[in-house]
């Protein structure tokens, strides 16, 4: 069983949790995921089952989205609504108050990521850290927000709503506390639904509850079904297509004469990563350019 299960993780369960249904209810013990979410989030996680395992170094880096809840006035260790409380301050915002610092927020800023965080400083990861009580200095990083919409506002209750699409390593629990101090005061996220990853929507995931009632009542045939092919991880990267002997030849770990595949009348990059596909449209696996040597050189195979 090969390719991309998406999920719709339920609140409270780890992606390891996930990972564990999936390997149950799919019978196979090659199963990962492709970027943790926090037990307290929902949403979209791409699940890699069998060689589409070998993918997860190499996958794109691509755009994620979310659909986030908060509120004012109060802050916790963690920036989220699980954490402990460690300061308050009364919030008397209004919805345009919002509106008029969002476009600080878009567009690359730097974020300094949280303590409770899977970042590593000088090889210990930072939630391990936090959970003893240390906290140690951190970096900021740049990050990319290429959305930041306001969805709603309520005044008495100083709770929102928030839409935000962003690049891989933007911290949302941390957006918002930014925001709550660019507004004076504080701010903690209560939900976190993740709507896009890897390039997959909410509207193709499958809870985890319907994946078990599913295998249950109609078998895997009906599993296999929800499961896309692997190349799919690898939409955003440009595919090239070879002859049977280049076909031959890729599969047995040798790069291809660029020249004489349909690179040659491509505009390429040095490092540039490609699909590599027999004439008859069947994946293969990556190649990778090499303009020094004008070639294609093989990178990773994705049989069956």
């Amino acid at each position: 069983m090969n390719g991309v299960l998406v999920i719709d993780k339920p609140e409270d369960f780890t992606s390891f949790d996930v990972i564990a249904v999936v390997r149950g209810v799919c019978g196979t013990k090659k199963a990962g995921h492709t970027g943790t979410l926090d037990p307290m989030a929902t949403g979209v996680l791409p699940v890699l089952l069998g060689n589409a395992t070998k993918a997860q170094s190499l996958m794109p880096d691509s755009d994620k989205a979310y659909e986030a809840e908060f509120m004012f006035g109060v802050r916790t260790d963690t920036l989220d609504i699980t954490g402990s409380v460690t300061a308050r301050k009364e919030a008397r915002l209004r919805y345009e108050d919002i509106e008029r610092v969002l476009p600080q927020f878009r567009g690359e800023i730097m974020q300094l990521p949280p303590m409770y965080s899977a970042v590593s400083v000088d090889g210990r990861r930072l939630y391990d850290l936090a959970r003893q009580g240390i906290e140690v200095e951190r970096e900021k990083r740049a990050v990319t927000i290429e959305r930041l919409e306001l969805l709603g506002f309520d005044e008495k209750t100083q709770t929102g709503r928030l839409s935000v699409s962003c690049s891989k390593g933007t911290y949302i629990r941390t957006l918002i506390d930014d925001i709550g101090e660019k507004l004076g005061t504080y701010a903690v996220m209560t939900k976190l639904r993740r709507t896009l990853a890897c390039g997959y929507g909410i509207d193709e995931a499958i809870p985890l509850e319907e994946l078990r009632a599913l295998k249950e009542s109609q078998g895997i045939e009906a599993v296999q079904k929800l499961i896309k092919p692997t190349e799919t991880v690898f939409a955003p990267y440009r595919a090239v297509y070879v002859s049977a002997a280049q076909a031959k030849r890729f599969k047995n770990g040798g790069g291809l004469d660029a020249g004489r595949t349909a690179l040659a009348k491509m505009n390429k990059q040095n490092g540039e990563i490609f699909r590599v596909y027999e004439r008859d449209g069947g994946f293969l696996g990556l190649g990778k350019v090499n303009l020094e040597k004008a070639e294609l050189g093989f990178l990773k195979l994705f049989l069956e």
